[in-house]
């Protein structure tokens, strides 16, 4: 076994390229795959600290002390500074925080346009890219999965009707094209021969734990994609003792995996009616030699350690020297009128009797001073102002970027963190738009639609507030006064509408205008002919 984990560890270090032989989901081996726990153990340890939970992750300043009494107070003291959050929500907002707009390049009414209106509508598509692009932040990868299938989970209502009653309760819902989230932890990918950044198949797997009154029995379930097709597997898994892999930081659960049981399904091998995978992948940012992304998180855990550990000891430093030990003469036997201290009191049996306070300094100064160098690393790595947040620590910080009113100026302050959104926007609209793409030929394959599917186009908005007067000039400069844009686009952009309500708007405002041009000119009364 250690053999084999050591031909594994050169392939995760891309010394070597790999092919397996066997199904590494299959009874006997062991779930999670040793190649892909490291990945897994480094995706559930960022959550942990998105969440604010550094706690269970990483505790310095209470292991450096453990071994003395200042430990219990130190783990009572321990506060999270959570900039994780605030760090993987910004490009987020930026992103999408102005929704994009989804076209086929096909006219407004046509059949084309309609279904992918349809589709951004009903799948909630802004919302998804935003969510994605958070969790996305802290993880590195992002998958999204499309199908053909009800939106509402009826397998409970399955259990409670008969099998003609519940085909006719399932005939008044639609089926659709759905666009959803995968949790990158569950997927398994394979890659192609030669090509790193190509799959030949994308196994999505979950373990399911069956619970009853008396046991609780894990499974794994494998949904295995394929270009054109999908497979279905389901098998018993079994805990064992030491089954705690803790490697890569975090306590990942392991199984071996037992003999094979019905999924349940009708079918177990699907044909998707679509020559490619419906499972598409979207990194955070990538680089040429590996299909993992790499995150906006994952390179500042060292950082956001020690800005954890800073402010720990800060807030030691003040609760421990809040009510400072005193010194000074015995006062035994002294009246009740004497003067009452809160802290410990030491009697000192010298000739000065002057009572006084046993201080240390903690250099809180420096300490406070390194926090802000910390603070400010965190946020360069992240490429991304402090000031964006509305207010900045320390000095020097970089300002508060309110100085700035045109246009130009403001792009130019937020260079970086624009920079930022455009790289992992790069991405997102590939996925996109392959998805769009997809639903199309789900909707042509498995529904009624009957239109020659378009690979559609994103223009996506960068989240920075614009001068519309300042935008309007230099367009009727640049054309000499010419119209740079039509009535519907403009409608559209403005109000951030889609094709249906922007052609209400426009229908209005004609009925508008020939209700105005039905009135008489003032002017046939000025002519002297008239009676």
């Amino acid at each position: 076994m250690f053999g084999l984990f050591s031909k594994r560890e050169i392939e995760k270090r891309a010394e070597a390229t790999t092919t397996y032989t066997f199904n590494a989901f299959q009874p006997g081996e062991q779930f999670p795959p040793y190649a892909d726990r490291e990945r897994i153990s480094r995706q559930k340890r960022l959550k942990k600290i998105f969440q604010g939970k550094q706690l269970e992750v990483f505790e310095r300043a209470t292991a450096l002390l453990k071994d003395t009494p200042h430990a219990p107070q130190l783990e009572k003291l321990y506060i999270a500074i959570n900039l994780a959050d605030i760090l993987v929500t910004k490009p987020a907002d930026l992103l999408v925080g102005e929704p994009p707009i989804f076209e086929s390049g096909k006219p407004d009414d046509s059949p084309q346009q309609k279904a992918i209106n349809s589709y951004v509508e009903e799948n909630d598509l802004v919302q998804l890219i935003h969510e994605s692009t958070i969790g996305n932040g802290y993880r590195g990868d992002a998958w999204i999965k499309i199908r053909y299938g009800y939106r509402e989970d009826l397998t409970e209502v399955r259990k409670i009707l008969s099998a003609e009653a519940f085909e006719v309760y399932k005939a008044s819902f639609k089926a659709e094209p759905i666009i959803e989230h995968v949790n990158p932890e569950f997927v398994y990918p394979e890659v192609s021969r030669g090509n790193v950044k190509s799959f030949k198949a994308v196994n999505i797997c979950t373990v399911e734990y069956v619970v009853s009154t008396k046991e609780e029995i894990p499974f794994l379930n494998v949904e295995r994609h394929l270009p054109g097709f999908i497979k279905y597997e389901r098998y018993r898994l079994h805990e064992y003792e030491g089954g705690v892999d803790t490697r890569f930081g975090y306590p990942l659960q392991t199984y071996n995996i037992g003999e094979r049981v019905s999924t349940g399904r009708e079918e177990d091998v699907i044909e998707t009616g679509v020559p490619h995978l419906l499972v598409k992948h979207i990194p955070y940012k990538s680089v040429d030699d590996e299909w993992e992304g790499i995150g906006g998180i994952e390179k500042m855990e060292a950082l956001l350690a020690a800005i954890n550990d800073r402010v720990v000891q800060i807030d030691y430093i003040l609760w421990k020297h809040s009510d400072p030990t005193a010194y000074g003469p015995d006062l035994e036997g002294v009246d009740g009128n004497a003067a009452r201290f809160g802290g410990k009191y030491i009697p000192v049996t010298k000739e000065d009797a002057t009572p006084g306070y046993m201080t240390w300094d903690g250099q809180l100064a420096s300490a406070f001073k390194e926090l802000e160098l910390l603070i400010t690393l965190a946020f360069q790595q992240a490429e991304t102002p402090q000031w964006l947040f509305g207010s900045v620590l320390g000095e020097n910080a970089g300002g508060t970027g309110t100085s700035h009113t045109d246009s130009a100026a403001i792009k130019a302050r937020f260079m970086p963190i624009l920079s930022k959104v455009k790289r992992i926007r790069t991405h997102y609209d590939k996925a996109i738009r392959d998805a769009l793409w997809t639903c199309q030929l789900l909707d042509i394959e498995h529904g009624d639609a009957d239109f020659e599917p378009v690979y559609p186009s994103i223009a996506w908005q960068d989240g920075i507030p614009k001068s519309e007067k300042e935008l309007a000039e230099i367009m009727q400069i640049r054309t000499g006064n010419k119209p740079t844009i039509d009535v519907r686009t403009a409608i559209k952009r403005q109000d951030n509408l889609d094709d249906e309500k922007a052609d209400e708007i426009i229908d209005r405002i004609e009925v508008d205008e020939k209700q105005i041009n039905g009135f008489v000119e003032p002017s046939v009364f000025n002519d002297g002919g008239g009676s």
